[in-house]
């Protein structure tokens, strides 16, 4: 089983299925994106530059989209908090995921990488 595999299968429901369907519609955005895991959590790139993150709050233990290059991404749910760089988008697993808020953050953020803002390897 590989490592990304395994962090899912270890995270309780509702996080786990929340997480889950997050990597597949991240996963599902290009066929250049691909998934490791940094620093303990699902590491999401873009022809080898990082482009997101799944995570998950201390306490109580509930799922966040990380953002990597946040700054340059404008949507009025993303959360800046204390980072200089990357922007989050809380969420709750309880509840549906707002899969149209989702995609629109997604790409805006594809979109830096795939017009050249944001240079890849």
């Amino acid at each position: 089983m590989k490592e990304t595999e395994h962090y899912y299968l270890r995270q309780e429901e509702p996080n786990r299925s929340c997480l889950q369907a997050l990597r597949g519609i991240i996963l599902s955005l290009d066929e250049h994106i691909t998934e490791s895991i940094k620093w303990g959590t699902p590491c999401f790139s873009y022809k080898n530059r990082m482009f997101c993150f799944l995570a998950l709050t201390k306490a109580p233990k509930s799922p966040y989209l990380l953002i990597v290059e946040g700054l340059l991404v404008d949507h009025p749910l993303l959360e800046m908090g204390s980072r200089k760089r990357m922007k989050t988008l809380s969420l709750d697993a309880t509840e549906d995921l707002p899969i149209e808020v989702l995609l629109e953050i997604l790409q805006q953020t594809l979109d830096l990488y795939t017009s050249g803002v944001i240079k890849t390897k």
